[in-house]
């Protein structure tokens, strides 16, 4: 596939099973799938919405860059950079805005969502809501526009936000001709929702994720406390179960295969429990190391970020140029 593909993270905590099996192992496979160019960014700017802490936001990059190396980002393939690196971008967004209507910010999910919670408690609808918040759309915009991307993969919950992104590159080019690319959007297998340890979506909101670079003894205690029901060792259990979902993600087919007729036979829970260990860190145990090793040596994991976002400031700075150029601002 000759497209150029792109893929931003939020940098606002640190990664889980459901945030490698949802976001991260896809957009990798994307990005090696695909002849043109591949970027991958983290999207610092837009954790300011809700991360004030200098300190923890600066965690929070380190460990989200060492997190996507360790689990098998070629960065002879993919672009790698911070966004906060390329002010090209922020340039754009401040153009952008003048080409956006107010009416099609109002209508983001994000922001409904926090000014109907608002209004439902009660308070000012503009509560808790910041410019950042409902300028998202058009940093993203930008973020997305600056690099003539061709594809955005997108869980369900964003892909209005890449059609908003799509309709300002259009009424810019509605008025200065062909000079944005519109992108198209790809909507991802939503695995993100998996469940957590109590059944129900895995979030570090609701504390019931399972940590994708804990220790091999933190991640046994983890998946010890996964909800089960109170059948006994010897009763039959269907496999549709949160301890199934998740086994199947990190075993073989065949793994798969014979743990379901054990499921039928009967099985206690806590073998199932000590399988899924087994399998779980059979996957995870490369990559954490990997991971440690990045965590231990950032100065490496620096100079890929330095050498990616040289790379997209030679990229933004031509669609700059395009752009500056139709409205005015350079000769």
């Amino acid at each position: 596939m000759n497209k150029t593909v792109l893929t931003g993270i939020k940098p606002t905590g640190v990664a889980h099973i459901g945030n490698y099996f949802g976001a991260i192992r896809p957009a990798i496979e994307l990005a090696n799938a695909t002849e043109g160019p591949s970027y991958l960014f983290l999207a610092d700017y837009h954790s300011l919405t809700t991360v004030k802490d200098g300190a923890s936001l600066c965690e929070y990059v380190k460990d989200v860059a060492c997190t996507w190396l360790a689990c098998g980002l070629d960065v002879k393939r993919s672009i790698f950079y911070r966004q906060s690196d390329v002010p090209g971008i922020f340039e754009l967004a401040i153009i952008l805005a003048n080409y956006t209507a107010k009416g099609l910010l109002n209508r983001a999910h994000a922001y409904k969502s926090i000014v109907q919670d608002a209004i439902d408690r009660g308070v000012d609808p503009d509560h808790n809501v910041n410019v950042g918040l409902f300028y998202y759309p058009v940093l993203q915009a930008a973020d997305i526009l600056a690099f003539d991307v061709d594809l955005v993969p997108v869980g369900q919950d964003q892909k209005q936000h890449i059609e908003i992104c799509a309709d300002i590159a259009k009424s810019f080019n509605a008025i200065h001709g062909n000079v944005l690319r519109v992108p198209d959007v790809i909507i991802k297998k939503d695995v993100a929702t998996l469940p957590g340890l109590d059944g129900r979506k895995m979030s570090k909101s609701y504390g019931n994720q399972i940590p994708l670079f804990c220790s091999e003894s933190e991640l046994k205690k983890y998946i010890k406390k996964i909800v089960t029901d109170s059948s006994l060792p010897t009763d039959p259990k269907s496999t549709d179960c949160l301890i199934f979902q998740i086994y199947k993600l990190f075993a073989t087919e065949s793994e798969v295969e014979t743990m379901a007729n054990r499921f039928k036979q009967g099985i206690g829970w806590g073998t199932v429990k000590e399988e899924l260990f087994l399998v779980a860190n059979r996957m995870i145990s490369p990559m954490r190391e990997k991971y440690e090793y990045y965590i231990n040596n950032f100065e490496e994991v620096e100079k890929v970020l330095i050498e990616g976002a040289k790379k997209a400031r030679q990229v933004s700075q031509k669609t700059l140029e395009r752009v500056r150029k139709v409205i005015g601002a350079s000769t």
